[in-house]
């Protein structure tokens, strides 16, 4: 039943190329998750722990989350490791939301975690990359204007260029995206970049592959994040402005797809409103995966808020800041706030947990009472190899 389950607890550390192990980001953010829930670690039935690099970066394979709770007193509890690009900490989500609908487990922590510094920034970016079919790799064209990028890169620019000749997006209008996202992170104290920029800064920023700028790419960040995800008998012992509503979370993955086959993300979307009961009418809040900034407008239009080349207009006339009709990635979303890969879709839901609960301060969305979120991760031929998408409500 569509809202069956419940998050009353999270937490999350500021997300910053700052040196600190996954043990003691997770160790921050689970004794902050839980004290927001008010429980103690023997009411935790399971933990699902969310990391995509840590094995290229620093070695530790196949027991992540073991290793990285290790000291903490819920060693001993069911431990799962999940790894699904950028897409693994809404998997973990997902993950607990299907558990607890089971009935195996009542009270389930997710945590998501990622360390991607590297001495050598090039490891760093060797490990981003990865997501992809390395058999079969997507046939996309570099302009090559710097090596000093993830693959990814190359397939947002491709994608950009694709948007630009069907609407007539310009340079500009990416840049205007990162603008509205940094100056929502300045609200946001976990945010990795808060500065406000210019859109001239934006294009005057380095090229890393054509038309993509530096200031219009997510970038490499350490950080961590936690939710306390219950079933509703246990949810109803909490206060009633603790609690924030699952009314659907849907995992998917991509598929090599005809030119006019909807996209994972859109297929997703199509379903998460199905589960929830709800329209894309009724969303007041949106976080969406913005590796790079037209991705934002992209799949604006992938998730029903706008109609084709509409996400331009919306953006345009303002309606995805923070008091326009439907803001957008109000934490700051990948290209402000940070992208721990392991860790994104768990901030997310914070973020939109915050929003629900009437916690967001500066770039509270006024009355908000429906939020989702979507999040890919890897790339096939054509399409993400995953995309979760997450509503939740009041």
């Amino acid at each position: 039943m569509a809202g069956s389950n419940y998050i009353i607890g999270t937490s999350m550390t500021r997300f910053t190329k700052e040196d600190r192990s996954l043990e003691q980001m997770c160790s921050q953010v689970i004794e902050a998750s839980l004290a927001d829930a008010e429980i103690y670690t023997n009411e935790v039935d399971a933990v699902i722990f969310s990391n995509a690099v840590g094995g290229l970066i620093t070695g530790q394979e196949m027991i992540r989350g073991q290793a990285s709770l290790k000291r903490s007193s819920l060693l001993g509890k069911p431990i799962i490791n999940t790894e699904n690009a950028c897409a693994s900490g809404s998997s973990a989500f997902f993950l607990a939301d299907k558990l607890i609908d089971s009935g195996a487990y009542e009270v389930i922590l997710v945590v998501g975690a990622e360390k991607m510094t590297h001495l050598d920034k090039a490891t760093s970016f060797a490990a981003i990359g990865t997501a992809i079919d390395l058999e079969w790799p997507p046939p996309i064209e570099s302009d090559g204007a710097s090596i000093d990028r993830s693959y990814f890169m190359d397939v947002y620019a491709s994608m950009a260029k694709e948007y630009m000749s069907r609407y007539g997006a310009t340079e500009d209008d990416f840049a205007e995206v990162v603008v509205k996202n940094r100056r929502h992170a300045l609200s946001n104290p976990s945010a990795q970049f808060q500065k406000s920029t210019t859109v001239e800064e934006v294009l005057a920023s380095r090229v890393i592959t054509g038309p993509l700028t530096l200031l219009m790419c997510s970038s490499i960040s350490n950080g961590a994040a936690a939710l306390v995800v219950t079933g509703s008998e246990f949810a109803k012992s909490r206060r009633t402005d603790s609690r924030v509503r699952v009314l659907a979370s849907v995992l998917l993955s991509g598929q090599e797809r005809a030119e006019e086959t909807p996209t994972v993300a859109r297929r997703a979307a199509t379903k998460a409103y199905e589960k929830a009961g709800v329209s894309p009418a009724d969303i007041d809040v949106v976080e969406v995966h913005d590796g790079a900034a037209p991705a934002e407008l992209i799949t604006i239009e992938e998730l029903g808020l706008a109609d084709e080349g509409g996400a331009l207009r919306m953006l345009r006339a303002g309606d995805t800041t923070i008091g326009g009709k439907i803001p957008v990635n109000p934490s700051g979303g990948l290209i402000a706030r940070g992208h721990p890969i392991g860790a994104t879709g768990c901030a997310q839901l914070v973020e939109l947990s915050d929003q629900l609960r009437g916690r967001g301060g500066d770039r509270q969305v006024i009355g908000a009472r429906i939020g989702l979120a979507e999040n890919a991760g890897g790339y096939l031929r054509n399409d993400s190899a995953a995309a979760t998408v997450i509503i939740l409500g009041r």
